[in-house]
């Protein structure tokens, strides 16, 4: 708290000529990345990732927009609406969702871990994550090879290589080098040839977050490790566009090697962290000009939805195709620029959000009473998956699959809660269909209690 006080102090101190409600919204967003910090060693921080994620994507984004670097960005890409106007429902909404995601939580519930409990789990099956790395393997393969409808089983089945690692981690015996890299590795590469990376950042998290649950690193550790990872993540942020265009226009291959060509020659014009490069990459992580393009559009060129496109968000995240052959599909863009306004180019992809899906149906207040209920369904979710690890405590590491893609803001709501939905249903149904192995070891092992975080 000393800490973060005194980072309050120095920023209003340091930037004096930004608004209070840019002021406040880097505060908050301050507060759950501490939040998020601090839980590294203790969960798997679904709730702090979520909240982190939010604030970074509706609060900085936009803060950085409106205070300097949308003068270097293209008109469309810039936030179309006043700062108070657009932060008058942003914030209140945001804020919503977070209370949402924590009223109910408990102490954390579905994000502690019985290591106990796991480490007994995997004396009883000592192949089993063995198992689990094999079948995500070759499960992120096949996927390739099927329509999007099955495409998506062996998608999520594919996640489940991360979970046979994390197994061995949370395991007595030493981890072994060969299948940290295999899993780790098969993710770079994937992530290097398709260009996307938010996969590979989202595992890096989630496996430091169980590491460091086995082993507690110190803080010093926790400092080296978290700076590292945000550089990172700066750099994919300022390259992948370069990236991309030298493999899918200029037809270099994807790999290592056409990485460090792009990072030399971003290094080279001093471009890398300067304000013209930052501003497009801002717009990655800025969701907030998408919705102030809907608060331009809804209600004075078209009306509010009134729970009718929420409707058909449900029906496409629950029902399968062939009861709803009309539902919606991933990437719809009839909705997007129908409610947005904007004219999207061929192979150029944007969602309206969750935060965008409650605004244009039901307003202010009522999207953001709409954010505090999504967050309480997830919140419920993750009661549901902790309720279930009292008899199988592995099933908590399973919350990084259901949640790996949710806690993505930048998402189309339909098909983040249809992977919530099939692959809670993929994984319950495994624990069902497989009750030898996923037996109730409640009698066996008690819970412990976690330690509480404020």
């Amino acid at each position: 708290w000393t800490i973060f006080i005194g980072l309050c102090i120095v920023i209003r101190v340091l930037f004096l000529g930004i608004s209070w409600t840019s002021y406040f919204a880097i505060i908050f967003s301050l507060h759950q990345f501490f939040l998020l910090y601090t839980s590294i060693g203790y969960i798997i921080p679904v709730r702090y990732l979520f909240g982190t994620f939010m604030c970074l994507q509706f609060f900085i984004g936009p803060t950085l927009a409106y205070n300097g670097l949308d003068q270097y960005q293209y008109k469309l890409y810039k936030m179309q609406i006043g700062e108070a106007e657009y932060f008058a429902y942003a914030i209140p909404a945001v804020i919503s969702f977070i209370l949402g995601l924590h009223i109910r939580a408990g102490n954390l519930n579905g994000e502690t871990i019985n290591q106990k409990g796991i480490r007994d789990f995997v004396k009883i099956n000592p192949k089993l994550p063995y198992i689990f790395i094999i079948l995500g393997f070759f499960s992120s393969i096949l996927s390739e090879f099927f329509s999007s409808e099955l495409a998506f089983v062996f998608y999520v089945l594919g996640s489940f290589k991360f979970i046979g690692l994390f197994l061995l981690i949370m395991s007595d015996s030493q981890l072994k080098l060969a299948p940290l890299v295999l899993v780790v590795g098969s993710i770079i590469v994937s992530s290097l040839g398709n260009g996307m990376f938010h996969d590979l950042l989202t595992w890096l998290i989630f496996l430091g977050a169980v590491y460091a649950i086995k082993y507690q690193p110190g803080n010093n550790i926790k400092l080296i490790a978290s700076a590292g990872f945000v550089f990172l993540s700066v750099v994919i942020q300022q390259l992948k566009g370069d990236y991309r265009s030298a493999t899918n226009v200029q037809g270099q291959t994807g790999g290592i090697e056409t990485f460090t060509k792009t990072y030399e020659a971003k290094s080279e014009k001093n471009s890398l962290f300067s304000f013209e490069s930052l501003a497009p990459s801002n717009v990655r992580i800025n969701q907030g000009f998408i919705i102030t393009n809907i608060m331009k559009t809804v209600p004075d060129r078209v009306p509010y939805s009134n729970g009718v496109e929420m409707r058909q968000v449900l029906e496409a995240a629950i029902l399968p195709r062939f009861l709803a052959p009309n539902k919606l599909n991933a990437g719809d863009r009839e909705i997007f620029i129908k409610y947005s306004g904007i004219k999207l180019r061929s192979g150029t992809s944007m969602a309206l959000s969750s935060l965008g899906d409650a605004y244009l149906n039901f307003g202010i207040f009522g999207g953001a009473v709409f954010m505090f209920c999504l967050g309480l369904f997830y919140s419920l979710v993750l009661n549901l998956f902790h309720k279930r690890s009292i008899k199988q405590p592995v099933l908590t590491l399973f919350s990084c699959i259901l949640f790996y893609y949710p806690i993505r803001p930048d998402c189309e709501l339909q098909t983040i809660l249809g992977h919530l939905v099939k692959s809670a249903f993929i994984i319950l149904a495994m624990v069902y269909f497989w009750k030898n192995i996923f037996r109730d070891q409640s009698k066996m092992t008690a819970e412990p209690q976690p330690l509480a975080l404020n």
